[in-house]
């Protein structure tokens, strides 16, 4: 496969820009953090709605829980196939597209109150999810080497930041305003967004040449449809049902067909025999793994703090006290992102990412060890955001070493699924744990702390786990070494000339 480099792709921050003025071109990589933020916002909104929404919209709880599901399910899919699509057509174009979908179902979510919009809405907004793979392709092909690494860890920690800061923000406007002014102030961010990426950020010199796999996408999107729907609904329509059996078994056999489909395919969606190297495999095993590891701390602390104070260990918290409680986290994450890049320079990012899981578990051993104090449930918390720092700043870094320069948006767009699909996992296995271990708090079945610490312990042993799958990443051998920069990435014309 042969990409399609401009000639000055790595020689400055305004060589990529194609003319553009120094300004912007200093505001590329804003911008594109920015977006990120944007997008983690936005799945982290409807979250203090969520125990309102089903009086708000007159529909049951269950119904509510698909604005998760349904965003979930769409980032999901449109991740790896917007990603392959901005190889082929475009990085720049195809960001734009997606946060113009993300702000279309925003508007919708703003202008009504019927549940079945607010799905389809909420599913239109997953779209964004393609917005970090993207940033990061766009950041290898237009940035000097030695800038790339930091400005790829920062975009990767957006997700974090997003969700650490959008909460508390959220809380306050539901709190004080109506509920739609919430979704109407995301519209006014996302197209500021969009306004933003069309002014500083230039289309990518990079591309792929072909036509775009539709069967490969279809055959995707199926196969994790029925994935994520069986994961995320186990519990509430029974793991042994015969739905999810089915749901799980179709799983198999479309994937499987999918796979043999994309190793015949001329122009595939995901390259599997790239995909099937272990510098590439093990990286997105590991984010798997990473993204089960981290996510007990976002799911479970919420609920934690705001336990009734007669279970012993809950706080009773308010929702906007809640939202406070977990913003010191999304601060970390900022602030973090910076020594990522250091490590990743000074000791490659396949240690940074074992350090960053050892860190996560690290922290959970906090979390099980007193999660009655607001002070230590903070310092845990900090301490596992600061390991999902290391380890998704890392993340991406790694991929950008392994795959050539004509497939990292789709390539980071299959890590960034792996996550998804870690983090999903672990919902459910959250959600299983909590239910086995309950106690009856004024007629309401509560979750025990018992239940809290297993399931920060489960988590805990799976980042452990994702240590060992990183530092089992082959060392980057001498063709991969960078020649111009110290961040492991190589500059598309170098690569360009090995695939062809």
């Amino acid at each position: 496969m042969t990409a399609i480099p401009a000639p000055s792709a790595h020689s400055g921050t305004s060589s990529g820009a194609g003319g553009r003025s120094g300004l912007r071109a200093r505001f590329t990589v804003p911008v594109l953090a920015f977006c990120g933020i944007l997008y983690a916002v936005m799945q982290t909104i409807v979250v203090p709605l969520l125990p309102d929404l089903p009086r708000l919209t007159h529909s049951s709880a269950s119904a509510v829980s698909w604005m998760v599901t349904a965003t979930l399910l769409s980032g999901a899919v449109f991740t790896p196939v917007l990603g392959r699509a901005g190889d082929m057509y475009g990085k720049r174009r195809v960001l734009l597209a997606g946060l113009g979908v993300m702000t279309l179902g925003s508007v919708l979510c703003a202008s009504t109150s019927h549940i079945g919009v607010l799905i389809a809405a909420r599913a239109l907004q997953g779209v964004g999810s393609a917005v970090v793979p993207l940033s990061i392709s766009i950041l290898r092909d237009e940035l000097p080497p030695e800038r790339t690494g930091s400005a790829v860890a920062m975009m990767s920690s957006t997700i974090g930041i997003g969700a650490g800061l959008g909460l508390p923000a959220a809380a306050l406007l539901v709190q004080y305003t109506d509920w739609h002014t919430m979704f109407w102030a995301v519209v006014g961010v996302d197209a500021l967004g969009m306004a933003l990426v069309w002014w500083a950020v230039p289309e990518s010199p990079v591309r792929e040449p072909g036509r775009f796999d539709i069967t490969g996408a279809l055959g995707l999107a199926l196969g994790l449809v029925c994935l994520l729907l069986g994961v995320s609904q186990g519990g509430d329509w029974g793991w042994g049902s015969p739905r999810i059996l089915s749901l799980f078994a179709a799983t198999v056999v479309v994937l499987g067909l999918w796979w043999w489909q994309q190793g015949r395919a001329e122009r595939p969606l995901v390259d599997v025999r790239l995909a099937s190297r272990p510098g590439v495999a093990l990286p997105h095993l590991t984010a798997l793994l990473v993204g089960f590891g981290f996510y007990a701390n976002t799911l479970v602390t919420a609920q934690l703090v705001q336990a009734p104070k007669a279970t012993g260990y809950g706080l009773g918290l308010s929702i906007v006290e809640t939202g406070l409680v977990l913003l010191p986290g999304g601060v970390i994450m900022l602030l973090l992102s910076p020594v990522s890049a250091r490590i990743s320079t000074a000791r490659g990012p396949r240690i940074t990412l074992a350090i960053g899981a050892v860190v996560i578990a690290l922290g959970y051993a906090v979390r099980i060890a007193d999660s009655r104090s607001v002070v230590m449930i903070i310092l845990g918390a900090g301490v596992v955001n600061a390991g999902t720092t290391l380890a998704y700043s890392a993340l991406p870094t790694q991929i950008l070493r392994a795959v050539p320069a004509n497939q990292t948006a789709s390539a980071n767009g299959v890590n960034v699924l792996m996550r998804t699909i870690g983090q999903a996992t672990c919902s459910a296995a959250v959600a299983a744990v909590l239910v086995h271990h309950t106690s009856l708090v004024g007629g309401l079945p509560i979750p025990t702390l018992l239940g809290y610490q297993l399931a920060f312990g489960m988590a805990g042993v799976v980042a452990l786990v994702a240590s060992v799958a990183a530092l089992s990443i082959p060392a980057d051998p001498k063709s991969r070494t960078p020649r111009g920069g110290e961040d492991g990435t190589r500059a598309p014309r170098d690569e360009a000339l090995e695939g062809a």
